[in-house]
C-alpha cells in the first residue's frame, strides 16, 4: 500500500523585537486500493501545533517618531518606579485609585517603542488538525461510471494570553491581564457521479453531477482584568445607586477590575448542487457546460440561492488541414468562454437579521449579570434583509500558440467582467438602522483587460538549457451603477484614514474606478512647495468646500508584469523572478499623520513626538484641517521587485553500490525579497488597499535547503 509520512519544524524569529513563531507539523497519507483497483482510497491527515509571540504593532509607528537622543532606559527613581526603568515622557496625574501613583506617561508624546515591546507579553498557542477521506469507485461491469466521495474536517483551537506590565505606558488599569480563545471547525462533504464514454472515434462525452455540503463553525471567548498593585495599601470607594458607599480594600491583595468578557458563537452553511458536461468532436472541437446552484445561510430565505452557469468552446486549429502539415507550428488553439460566479465572502454570518452583541465592557449594575456578578450590556447590530449574492459574469477569448517544438509558447487572453450587486458597507441616514453603516448591495462595475504569457527556450542542449518567461496583465475597472443614485456627485465613501473620526480618502462613484482617491487639489507656491490649507477652487464658487474634492487616481495598477529566467548547466541551476506594477497609487497615511502639527505643537509639544521635521519641511505652521484630504499625500507607488534568486546543485548515486542506487537530491540557496525599485517614499509600495498606515515590513530572507530522495 502506498503511503507517505512527514514531520516538520519551523522556528522563525520575527523582524520586530520580541516577535517569534514556532511550529511543529506531522502528516500521513495512505493510498490503498481494493477490488482490482476498482475501489481506491486517498486518506490524509495533518496535525500542527503553533506557538507565537506577537509584538506590539504600535511600536512601528512609535519608532518613527520617538526622540532618538533619548536613551532606551535610565537608572532613575521616577523611571524605575513608574515605567520599569524605561525612558518615557511623563506628567503628573491624580486620576488613579492608588493616590501614590501620581505619575503618568504623557499622552501627547510618542511612547518608548522598546518599552512597548518588552512590557507587553502577547502570546498564543494553536492546535490544528486537517483530514479527509476520498474514495473513488469504478463500478464493476460498467467501468465508464465512477462514483466519487470526499469527506473532510478542519479543526482548530487556539488561546491567546496578553499581559501588560503595570509599568507599561498602557497603565490605565495599572496593567492588564487578558485572554481570548477561539475554536473553529469546518466540515465538508461532496459526492458526484462521473460518466466517461468514447461513443466512437469521433465523439467523446464526460458527464458529471454532484452535491456538496460545507459547515463553518466558530466560537470565541475572551476576558480581561486590570491589575492593581498588591502593596499599594489603598482603598477605592464606589457610590451605589442608593447613594451609599462601598469600600473595596486594595491592601495585600490584587484587585482585578473586569474590562471585558463575552462568549460568541457563529456558524454558516453552504450547500451546492452542480453538474458538468464535456463533449469532444474529432478531438478538435471541445465544448464544456457547467451549472452550479449554491445556497448560503448568510442571506435571508428569499435570497439564499444563486444559479451560476458557464459555457466554453475550444478549437484545436492545429488539427485542421491548413495547419496540420506546418512543421514549425506545434499547436494553435482558440478559446471562447462565458460564465457567471457568485461571491458571499466578507460578510457576517447573520448580517441579514437583527442581532445583539454583548458589550466588551462590564457595568457594575445591570439586570443581566455575568458569572462575576457584573452587569452585561448588549448593543444592536446593523442588518439588511435584502442582502443577496454578489454576481460576476465574465466573457473571455483566448489564443494559445506553440512553435518550434515548444521552444516558444505564447498565450493571449481578453476578458470583460461585469459584477452586479456589489457588496460593501455604506452610510445610511440616522434612525433608519441600528448603525450608521450597513452592509448592502451597492451597485455594479466592470473590468476589462487582456493578459499575455510567454515562455521562450533559446537554448536546449544536453548540458545547457535556458528558459525565459514573461507575463503581462492590463486591467481597467469602472463603476457602472450605484444603488441610491447615479447622478454626478453621488458617491459611496470608503477607505478610512487616521485623520479625525470616520474620515475617508476613497470613494465609489459612477464613471470612476472603484476605490478611487477622493481629494482636494493641492495649491503650490512659485517654488513648488505646498501651501497649507490652500486648494484649487474646482467648482468655481469662490470658496473651498466639499464640492471641490475630485477623483484622483486609484490604488489598483493599470499594468502588472512578471519576468523570470532559469539557466541549467549539467547539475547546476540558477533562476530568478521579478515583478512590476505600474499605475498603482498609495495614500501615505504615515506622512499625512506626521504633518498634523501646528504652531503650538511645533514649539511646545512637537519635540515630544519628534514631528517638526516634516512640518517644517512643508512650511505648515497652523493646525491642519482639510490638509489630510489633499492629493499631495497620494503618491505614485509603481515598483519593480526582485522576488527571489536561487542557485542549486543536483546529485544522484550518492553512497550507491552495485545493488543500491544510492541517494539523489538537491542542495540550494535562495534569497527572497531581494530589492525594490520605486519612487514611493513609504516603507513598501505594495499596499493592496491603497492606504499605507505602517504595514508590517516584509523581510529579506535567506534560505539554504537540502532535498534527499532515498
Amino acid at each position: 500500500m502506498p503511503y507517505r509520512a512527514s514531520l516538520g519544524y519551523t522556528n522563525n524569529e520575527g523582524i520586530i523585537k520580541t516577535s517569534k513563531f514556532e511550529r511543529y507539523t506531522a502528516s500521513m497519507s495512505l493510498n490503498p486500493s481494493f477490488l482490482q483497483d476498482h475501489l481506491k482510497f486517498n486518506i490524509n491527515g495533518k496535525g500542527m501545533i503553533a506557538k507565537s509571540r506577537y509584538a506590539d504593532g504600535g511600536a512601528i509607528g512609535a519608532a518613527r517618531y520617538m526622540d532618538p537622543t533619548k536613551p532606551v532606559s535610565v537608572n532613575n527613581g521616577v523611571y524605575e518606579k513608574y515605567f520599569g526603568g524605561y525612558t518615557q515622557w511623563y506628567s503628573s496625574s491624580s486620576t488613579y485609585m492608588d493616590r501614590n501613583w501620581g505619575i503618568s506617561y504623557n499622552r501627547n508624546a510618542t511612547q518608548n517603542p522598546v518599552a512597548m515591546l518588552e512590557m507587553k507579553n502577547d502570546r498564543a498557542t494553536s492546535k490544528t488538525f486537517v483530514g479527509n477521506i476520498e474514495a473513488d469507485y469504478k463500478i464493476h461491469g460498467f467501468e465508464d461510471l465512477h462514483i466519487h466521495m470526499n469527506a473532510g474536517a478542519d479543526y482548530s483551537t487556539g488561546k491567546q494570553n496578553t499581559d501588560i506590565s503595570p509599568y507599561s505606558y498602557s497603565n490605565s488599569y495599572f496593567g492588564y491581564n487578558g485572554w481570548s480563545k477561539m475554536d473553529t471547525y469546518n466540515l465538508s462533504f461532496n459526492a458526484y457521479a462521473q460518466y466517461l464514454k468514447d461513443i466512437n472515434k469521433a465523439n467523446h462525452i464526460d458527464v458529471m453531477a454532484g452535491y456538496e455540503y460545507q459547515k463553518f463553525h466558530k466560537k470565541t471567548d475572551w476576558d480581561g482584568y486590570g491589575m492593581y498593585p498588591a502593596t499599594c495599601g489603598m482603598t477605592q470607594d464606589i457610590t451605589n445607586p442608593d447613594k451609599t458607599t462601598t469600600t473595596i480594600p486594595l491592601a495585600g491583595t490584587k484587585y482585578n477590575a473586569p474590562t471585558s468578557g463575552t462568549l460568541y458563537k457563529t456558524e454558516n452553511y453552504l450547500v451546492s448542487f452542480f453538474g458538468r458536461l464535456n463533449y469532444s468532436l474529432l478531438d478538435r472541437y471541445l465544448f464544456t457546460f457547467t451549472l452550479r446552484d449554491d445556497g448560503s445561510s448568510r442571506f435571508a430565505k428569499g435570497n439564499r440561492w444563486g444559479l451560476f452557469p458557464s459555457a466554453a468552446l475550444a478549437w484545436k486549429m492545429k488539427e485542421e488541414s491548413f495547419l496540420k502539415d506546418v512543421k514549425w507550428v506545434e499547436d494553435v488553439k482558440l478559446r471562447l468562454g462565458w460564465g457567471k460566479t457568485g461571491q458571499q465572502e466578507g460578510i457576517g454570518d447573520y448580517t441579514y437579521m437583527p442581532t445583539f452583541t454583548p458589550n466588551q465592557d462590564h457595568a457594575y449594575y445591570g439586570a443581566i449579570k455575568d458569572a462575576n456578578g457584573n452587569g452585561v450590556t448588549y448593543r444592536p447590530d446593523a442588518f439588511n434583509t435584502d442582502l443577496t449574492w454578489e454576481k460576476t459574469t465574465t466573457w473571455n477569448a483566448g489564443l494559445d500558440f506553440s512553435f518550434f517544438r515548444d521552444r516558444w509558447i505564447l498565450n493571449l487572453d481578453w476578458y470583460y467582467r461585469k459584477t452586479t450587486d456589489l457588496i460593501n458597507s455604506v452610510y445610511v441616514s440616522a434612525g433608519s438602522n441600528f448603525r450608521n453603516k450597513v452592509t448592502s448591495n451597492i451597485g455594479s462595475l466592470h473590468n476589462t483587460g487582456f493578459e499575455l504569457a510567454t515562455i521562450v527556450r533559446p537554448i536546449q542542449t544536453k548540458d545547457l538549457r535556458w528558459e525565459i518567461n514573461y507575463n503581462l496583465t492590463y486591467n481597467k475597472n469602472k463603476i457602472d451603477e450605484l444603488v441610491g443614485g447615479n447622478s454626478e456627485g453621488y458617491l459611496v465613501e470608503t477607505g478610512g484614514v487616521s485623520a479625525g473620526t470616520g474620515s475617508t480618502i476613497q470613494a465609489h462613484a459612477v464613471g470612476h474606478s472603484a476605490s478611487a482617491f477622493y481629494v482636494y487639489q493641492q495649491a503650490y507656491d512659485k517654488n513648488g512647495n505646498p501651501l497649507q490649507n490652500t486648494y484649487v477652487d474646482r467648482n468655481g464658487n469662490g470658496y473651498i468646500d466639499s464640492g471641490d474634492r475630485y477623483f484622483y487616481y486609484k490604488p489598483a495598477p493599470d499594468v502588472t508584469m512578471g519576468f523570470g529566467s532559469k539557466l541549467m548547466y549539467k547539475n547546476w541551476d540558477f533562476s530568478f523572478s521579478m515583478r512590476a506594477s505600474l499605475g498603482n497609487y498609495v495614500y501615505n497615511d504615515n506622512f499625512a499623520g506626521s504633518c498634523n502639527v501646528g504652531t503650538g505643537s511645533v514649539y511646545a509639544l512637537g519635540y515630544l513626538g519628534n514631528r517638526p521635521k516634516d512640518a517644517v519641511k512643508l512650511g505648515f505652521t497652523n493646525p491642519l484641517t482639510q490638509q489630510f484630504f489633499t492629493d499631495y499625500f497620494v503618491e505614485n507607488a509603481s515598483f519593480l521587485k526582485m522576488d527571489n534568486i536561487t542557485l542549486g546543485y543536483s546529485f544522484d548515486g550518492l553512497f550507491g553500490g552495485s545493488k543500491y542506487k544510492g541517494i539523489s537530491g538537491r542542495i540550494y540557496a535562495t534569497v527572497q525579497n531581494v530589492f525594490t525599485i520605486t519612487n514611493y517614499s513609504g516603507i513598501d509600495p505594495e499596499v493592496a488597499s491603497g492606504i499605507d498606515n505602517s504595514i508590517y515590513p516584509r523581510p529579506f530572507t535567506t534560505v539554504i535547503g537540502l532535498n534527499l530522495n532515498f
